[in-house]
């Protein structure tokens, strides 16, 4: 699936992950609806990474053009 397919899913609330990546990285997942010191946090993607819990992810131009996209449960 493509990114362009993909991120209606991510929107939704859905775990997604690319094919091609090695194992490591388990799912990626869109936060959204957050405040900090009570303003609104803009939307932010994370990783859920094996053995780092999650981190901050942002697309390269090589995830945004891949085809290899899929739902993970």
């Amino acid at each position: 699936m493509t990114f362009e397919k993909i991120l209606p899913e991510l929107k939704a609330g859905k775990k997604v992950i690319r094919k091609g990546w090695g194992g490591f990285e388990l799912y990626v997942t869109l936060v959204s609806g957050k405040t900090y010191d009570d303003c609104p946090v803009t939307d932010y993607f994370l990783i859920k990474t094996s053995d780092e819990g999650f981190s901050s992810f942002a697309p390269t131009v090589c995830d945004i053009l891949a085809d290899d996209w899929e739902i993970v449960d």
